[in-house]
């Protein structure tokens, strides 16, 4: 009996015998290198495509969750392992990481686009691991730097557009909700593990406790490697830029604001335990679940407005929360007890979650088709990134220079200030001023 193969669309993929029916093989598409055509519409549900949420929530979690816990890190460097380091040196470890996980996506993006995805992901989650295995071996600030926050940062990098860019292939009328859900992970990851190096760490010393949170992300990448598949694949490669988009004043008043929302955005999540502890508001206990309670909150500010942005567009939900964000880092200046900071965590954590969760759904909505989204998220957030490169570290050396709190803190709420006046421009261009407009 002879054996015929047969290539079909996308629609029906599957493998012809001669004599039998058909048997759909389209999971393994993208390692047999026929992948789908790039055109079938997204189902917008199902198994599959949750599963698809589940693999981004641990990529988010890994590389978002682990950015949003540095100021754990922060606290105990300034106060023990690198305790002869300015607050200003040390977070740019913290920024570096930030910086790296957003400007390589100007490379994963057309990578992306390319079809590799589960090269960058496997690539990404070692990276990520390993970095944190050789952090527990640090003693000094540069061997802090290299593997904390080069090698964490280059990983986090790999895996953090593929993780934004599959979704879109799933979801059309749920998109910003599966996003939401899927960037909660980063908020659960800023909760847990945060709270396992400060409970670990005074018992088991630095070493182990940095260990068991590189088990822990090992863990959760290996959950995403068994679960994201890519359903379809551009027709041809990307350019690894695509200078053209910024001729598009929306898409350009956009990425401008997302420079500015990462100057300022990262500055309370890095400071605020510090802040707590330095000034007597809280004990020292206390100040450390600051980071935790905020990022709690994030949680549902990365699923509550995207919810809402399925209804009423991803940019009529981020403008608000920019400015919800800046009037409430304005509003840290005059806190002085612990009640009021606690309150100032959780709806700061509530309203910056949006920053992380509806950019990537603007950006589709700022996008002609599908296949440039990887280039364009990539151009987007890499220019984001030097925002959050500098951001924390000049309100470090302003700390350092002057020792009052009030620069950092009038510097964050400027920033994203001028973000959501940014943003908002960009939604007024592109879909008029008309408020009830989806947009």
């Amino acid at each position: 009996m002879s054996i015929v193969l047969e290539k079909q669309d996308a629609s029906t993929p599957s493998e012809t015998i001669a004599g039998s029916p058909r048997i759909s093989t389209d999971i393994f598409k993208e390692e047999e290198g026929e992948p789908p055509a790039e055109n079938t519409a997204p189902p917008d549900g199902g198994f599959k495509a949750w599963l698809q949420v589940l693999g981004a929530f641990f990529l988010c979690l890994n590389s978002w969750g682990i950015v949003n816990s540095f100021g754990a890190f922060q606290t105990y460097y300034s106060t023990a392992l690198l305790s002869q380091e300015s607050p200003s040196n040390i977070s740019w470890i913290g920024s570096m990481q930030g910086f790296l996980l957003l400007m390589i996506g100007v490379v994963t993006g057309p990578i992306y686009d390319a079809g590799h995805f589960q090269a960058l992901i496997r690539t990404g989650s070692f990276l990520v691991v390993f970095g944190m295995m050789m952090t527990s071996l640090c003693t000094q600030y540069w061997q802090v730097m290299l593997a904390q926050g080069v090698c964490i940062g280059l990983g986090s990098g790999c895996i953090f557009v593929p993780s934004f860019a599959l979704l879109p292939q799933y979801f059309t009328k749920r998109r910003a909700l599966a996003t939401g859900f899927a960037v909660s992970g980063s908020s659960v990851g800023g909760i847990i593990y945060p709270v396992v190096f400060h409970k670990l760490q005074p018992r088991i010393g630095f070493p182990w406790a940095t260990r068991v949170i590189g088990f822990l992300a090992l863990a959760g990448v290996l959950v995403s490697l068994g679960v994201s598949r890519v359903r379809v694949l551009p027709k041809q490669k990307r350019a690894l830029l695509e200078l053209s988009a910024f001729r598009e004043a929306p898409y350009s008043m956009f990425t401008i604001g997302m420079f500015f929302s990462f100057l300022g955005l990262y500055i309370p999540i890095f400071y605020i335990q510090t802040y707590a502890i330095q000034k007597g508001i809280t004990s020292q206990n206390l100040g450390f679940y600051l980071l935790p309670i905020l990022n709690a909150a994030s949680i549902f500010g990365r699923i509550i407005p995207n919810f809402i942005a399925d209804k009423a567009g991803a940019l009529n939900i981020l403008v608000p929360c920019c400015f919800a964000a800046s009037i409430l880092s304005f509003a840290w200046i005059g806190i002085d007890k612990a009640p009021g900071l606690i309150v100032f965590a959780i709806l700061y954590g509530f309203f910056s979650g949006a920053f992380v969760s509806l950019p990537p759904t603007a950006v589709v909505a700022l996008s002609p088709h599908l296949g440039v989204i990887g280039t364009r998220m990539g151009m987007c957030f890499a220019l984001a990134s030097l925002g959050l490169l500098i951001g924390t570290p000049v309100s470090g050396a302003i700390l350092n220079r002057t020792g009052d709190f009030l620069g950092p803190q009038a510097l964050s709420g400027a920033m994203v200030l001028l973000a959501g006046s940014s943003i908002l421009a960009s939604r007024i261009i592109k879909h008029g001023p008309k408020l009830l407009l989806k947009a």
